[in-house]
């Protein structure tokens, strides 16, 4: 089943509060703009390397419900080598529902090459507490699709089909589009996110949903994009709903 055109995502899994600095409202705010757009569930996903290590350890304190959402109480770790090192220890992954893994400038040692990004996606694939591949469409850090999709696919990891891509960094536009046509022809899962910095964008995927319905993307692929695939998986990784 190809994407319909009434199709709009029904959780926002990548989203960020005042605890990332760069961000603009709290979790009370984010989570009511969640509740009135009707979506089923969201992700708060800080940055660590932007709060302070408590404020991850104390999500805790957020019940899994707010108004009617269920927040899934995340963390947007940065891959800091090129071995796939996450800037996040392995206590604090276990700790949290949702963990995105994305590589950002200035935040990774090293000049960059294909071969050295493909090598880090390589091994992030492997850490069994991933869930999402978060904006990987950059041209600076740009990895061999062929051979890193498939490894995506393989270890259940969704590649993240980001809308602030389409939004603000419309030169990642073509690589998004590329590795959103290799995810439907190796089966990888995907889920579309915001990164929404504010309430004004989360759960609002208009740009991406758009080009998913120019290439035929496979609805039964977008695990946001309806609630029995996103229960699905949330079943496949013993996440309560």
């Amino acid at each position: 089943m190809e994407v319909n055109e009434n199709l709009k995502i029904v959780a926002d899994m990548h989203t960020h509060t005042l605890a990332s600095v760069h961000a603009y409202a709290t979790i009370n705010e984010m989570v009511q703009e969640a509740a009135n757009l009707g979506l089923f569930a969201m992700a708060i996903t800080d940055h660590v390397h932007l709060a302070e290590r408590q404020y991850f350890g104390s999500l805790v304190l957020i019940p899994e419900y707010l108004k009617g959402v269920r927040v899934l109480r995340g963390i947007e770790a940065n891959i800091c080598d090129y071995d796939g090192n996450l800037d996040v220890d392995d206590e604090l992954q276990n700790q949290l529902d949702w963990v995105v893994a994305s590589i950002h400038g200035g935040l990774i040692g090293g000049e960059p090459s294909i071969e050295k990004c493909t090598n880090a996606y390589l091994e992030i694939a492997k850490n069994p507490n991933v869930n999402v591949i978060g904006h990987s469409g950059s041209e600076y850090f740009k990895y061999d699709y062929h051979r890193v999709i498939p490894e995506f696919a393989k270890e259940g990891k969704l590649v993240e089909i980001n809308d602030s891509a389409f939004r603000y960094d419309k030169e990642y536009k073509g690589n998004c589009i590329e590795i959103a046509k290799l995810c439907k022809m190796y089966g990888a899962r995907i889920c579309v996110d915001t990164d929404a910095h504010f309430t004004d964008t989360i759960g609002r995927a208009d740009n991406t949903l758009r080009v998913l319905r120019d290439i035929d993307f496979p609805e039964k692929l977008i695990v946001n994009g309806n609630i029995e695939n996103l229960k699905a998986y949330f079943d496949e990784k013993n996440i309560s709903y």
